[in-house]
Formats: structure tokens, C-alpha cells, sequence
């Protein structure tokens, strides 16, 4: 994920303490609604990602599957992460943006 406007736009979030992440701390963000769009990573459990895809749902939140926990992690400047929220709505738009086109770009697959 080198180079890549996702982890960078990430990285901003984290800098700017615009983002939550691991599990507990996303799911008291989509309950509050704090939470403006949410990010799995491909390897995170079956049971998280349903728990998630069901909460964002609910609460028409935008949810993405991107990378891997090592690399969410690490675009946060952390350890592995399965989860990520971004708390900001300016922020969260240019997100989503830059996710979408990465799944056109993989044929919906990323």
C-alpha cells in the first residue's frame, strides 16, 4: 500500500485525531454517531465484519473492507488494526472518495 492515497489520507485522520480505531473504540463511535464512515480490513474475522456491515447498516453508515490489519495499522502509525472509524464528515468524503475509485479500479474487490 505504498504510495497509496488511502493510507495517506489515513495518516491525516490519525495525525489529526480525526480517526478511532480498534473494535471497542469503533463500535462506541457508530453507537454515538461519531462515526462517519468505517474500514474492515480483508483479514478481519467473519464475525467482525458481520457485527460491523449489521451496526453500519442500521445506521446508514458508509463501510468499506480495505487492506489488510497490518496495513491499516500501520497507515495509523500503530499495531494492527481490524477496524477504523473516521470521526470526520470532510475528511470521511475525500475517504470514501478515494475508496471507491480503489474498488472500481479491483473490479469492487479490495
Amino acid at each position: 500500500m505504498k504510495n497509496d492515497p488511502v493510507s495517506g489520507l489515513l495518516s491525516l485522520c490519525a495525525a489529526g485525531r480525526n480517526l478511532v480505531s480498534g473494535e471497542f473504540s469503533v463500535e462506541k463511535a457508530i453507537k454515538e454517531g461519531r462515526a462517519s464512515v468505517v474500514i474492515l480490513a480483508a483479514d478481519a474475522s467473519d464475525n467482525t465484519k458481520k457485527a460491523f456491515s449489521d451496526s453500519c447498516s442500521y445506521r446508514k453508515i458508509p463501510l468499506f473492507i480495505y487492506g489488510t490489519k497490518e496495513s491499516l495499522g500501520h497507515a495509523i502509525g500503530k499495531e494492527e488494526r481490524a477496524s477504523v472509524a473516521i470521526t470526520d464528515e470532510g475528511l470521511s468524503k475525500g475517504i470514501v472518495e478515494k475508496l471507491r475509485l480503489s474498488e472500481e479500479a479491483n473490479g469492487g474487490n479490495k
